[in-house]
């Protein structure tokens, strides 16, 4: 999917003993989308950004040992043997021996002749390796200018890791001028390192520059041009992050000595067999535990009582991760935990203060967010006509943030109905869900309109659930279960397999059950299977009709 960029020159910082200026180059492409303030949380500031920075560069995937070299020298090995090998007589060995002196002394002025080449070759990778440096950063960060925040998001590497760093003008203490919006910008592995000269008795200003919207044809020139070529994965798994904010999860409050004992544990030991995961376990009124195998240790969060109603043990894996927190752990006040369950997502969000910092992590490292879980599927699904829609997103964007209670009020409307259409909107990639504050913002994530038939799956399965209702093979029946819940069974397919499932009352899908091999082998790990999907829209449908 390609995505072209026009920057006005590129972002740089300008230090010196009393103050530092920090200007962003925003994507001029897109709407008007500036700020100018001075910043008055300088470090905390700076360890978020840094923070932000580790999530960008972070790749964990497994990497294989680099056996070039090795593979030589045991080749090289192999013809000496042989060679002694075939030197069956003692003549035939003299001979061998003076052969391989002479190559000795051809290969030794070989090298002699090549060094030059190498270490040419050397510096060239290197210096190309710098240069280049910032191809390795997969899309330029966005940033969303709010009323009441502004707010930078990210992706990594890997796909498996989401920053999000928050910044409330109680941040700054002078604001100029500021225009609502989203837009990307400029960013460089350099401009990071500039970061690091922040300093509190140093005066900063921030600055998304506005003036490459000035219309200028005379300097057209200083405008920078990208086209970037992205792959679909990294944007599907921008908007299941999305998505996955949206659903219910358990919740708990962890201290930042608490978050600094699970870091030194991971710092501390090293994993050599598995299994590799935390088990949190939470019983109400009591400490947190978490329980970190394949160690066996256990680390009991005194500071950090469970406050839930109910008993629970929830794993997560890819605990790594979790190390991006580390500068963070010096200015947090507290860490919030948002766990959707087993091996599924989890959140992280930092309190800093008038700053807040959102690490969202897919189930596992190599279970990235793009390809193993569709969690659009398993959010709010309510059936919503376009016209309603777009008055649900026009009138968001009116404040541009909002709770779906206080839209519901504010437009008379059914709370599944703006929760149905804010999820369409947040899969779409033009809304998202603030997890701080529990409101929806409106955030464009593209200039364009993403093409949404060629990226909202990963897989067959809805499209296989649309199929089967078409061809009229799939009936369902639903009951109120009590607190707003509805279990509905049904029956799909040509194989007729029954399922079961239960919406709550915010239309989420929390629990199912299917016959089908896709549903006993992964649960609803990977999102639900077809059948469960077909069950679900048909009810939807018929109770619409």
């Amino acid at each position: 999917m390609l995505f072209n960029y026009k920057y006005s020159g590129s972002s740089q910082v300008d230090s010196n003993a009393s103050s530092t200026s920090m200007s962003f180059a925003p994507d001029t492409l897109r709407e008007p989308t500036f700020f100018r303030g001075t910043l008055s949380k300088n470090i905390p500031f700076r360890e978020a950004i840094s923070a932000l920075h580790d999530v960008v560069t972070s790749d964990l995937r497994w990497k294989p040992k680099d056996k070039d070299e090795y593979k030589a020298w045991a080749a090289e090995q192999e013809r000496i043997y042989l060679e002694e090998m075939r030197a069956k007589s003692e003549p035939i060995k003299i001979k061998v021996k003076e052969l391989q002196k002479q190559l000795s002394v051809i290969n030794a002025q070989s090298s002699r002749i090549m060094r030059p080449f190498y270490e040419a070759q050397s510096k060239f990778y290197s210096y190309l390796y710098k240069k280049d440096y910032d191809a390795w950063f997969v899309l330029d960060p966005v940033i969303t200018v709010h009323p009441d925040e502004i707010f930078y998001e990210c992706f990594s590497q890997d796909e498996s890791s989401y920053g999000r760093l928050g910044c409330s003008y109680e941040v700054f203490k002078n604001i100029n001028e500021f225009e609502c919006g989203t837009t990307n910008i400029d960013y460089s592995d350099a401009l990071y390192k500039e970061f690091q000269k922040i300093r509190n008795y140093k005066e900063t200003d921030f600055v998304v520059d506005p003036s490459g919207f000035e219309v200028n044809t005379d300097n057209e020139d200083s405008f920078k041009e990208l086209k970037i070529d992205l792959p679909d994965s990294w944007v599907r798994g921008f908007l299941q992050v999305s998505s996955a904010m949206t659903l219910d999860s358990t919740q708990f409050d962890l201290h930042p000595m608490d978050v600094y004992n699970f870091c030194f544990m991971l710092r501390r030991n090293k994993t050599r067999v598995g299994p590799r995961y935390i088990k949190f376990v939470l019983e109400p009124g009591q400490p947190i535990k978490a329980i970190f195998e394949p160690w066996g240790k256990e680390i009991v969060c005194e500071r950090s009582p469970y406050l839930g109603n109910e008993s629970k043990e929830v794993k997560i894996w890819g605990r790594r991760r979790l190390l991006i927190l580390e500068r963070l752990i010096p200015v947090a006040k507290k860490f919030k935990v948002r766990l959707l369950g087993t091996g599924l997502p989890s959140f992280f969000i930092a309190d800093l203060g008038d700053m807040n910092f959102t690490l969202g992590l897919s189930g596992w490292t190599k279970n990235d967010w793009s390809k193993a879980g569709n969690f659009d599927l398993m959010a709010p699904r309510a059936d919503v006509d376009l016209y309603t829609k777009k008055k649900i997103f026009e009138t968001l964007k009116e404040n541009w943030q909002e709770s779906s209670d206080d839209l519901a009020k504010r437009m008379n409307l059914d709370k599944s109905i703006i929760t149905g259409a804010l999820s369409a909107y947040t899969q779409a990639g033009s809304v998202m869900y603030d997890m701080n504050k529990n409101v929806y913002r409106v955030r464009e994530l593209s200039r364009e309109k993403l093409p949404m038939d060629k990226l909202r799956f990963s897989n067959e399965r809805e499209r296989s659930a649309n199929q089967m209702i078409s061809q009229n093979r799939v009936s369902s029946n639903g009951q109120s279960i009590g607190d707003g819940k509805i279990k509905i069974t049904g029956s799909v397919g040509r194989n007729q397999y029954n399922t079961e499932l239960v919406i709550d009352s915010d239309q989420r899908l929390i629990e199912a059950e299917c016959q089908c091999h896709f549903h006993q082998k992964n649960k609803l790990f990977q999102g639900p299977c077809e059948h469960i999907l077909a069950t679900r829209i048909h009810f939807n449908k018929s109770k619409f009709n």
